[in-house]
């Protein structure tokens, strides 16, 4: 499970990034790099507990 959030949140991070460079879509890249963040720090906690 810990590495499908990886899986999503790399991808996300690459969205967010094409489409802050290439497009001007607007608030929708701000919201797949929050989303990202989200399942990032949710795989860290993840890992944390179950230390």
């Amino acid at each position: 499970m810990r590495s499908i959030l990886y899986i999503v949140a790399v991808i996300l991070i690459i969205g967010w990034a094409v489409g802050a460079f290439v497009y001007s879509v607007g608030g929708l890249i701000h919201v797949l790099l929050v989303i990202a963040i989200i399942a990032l720090i949710l795989g860290f906690l993840r890992t944390d507990t179950a230390i």
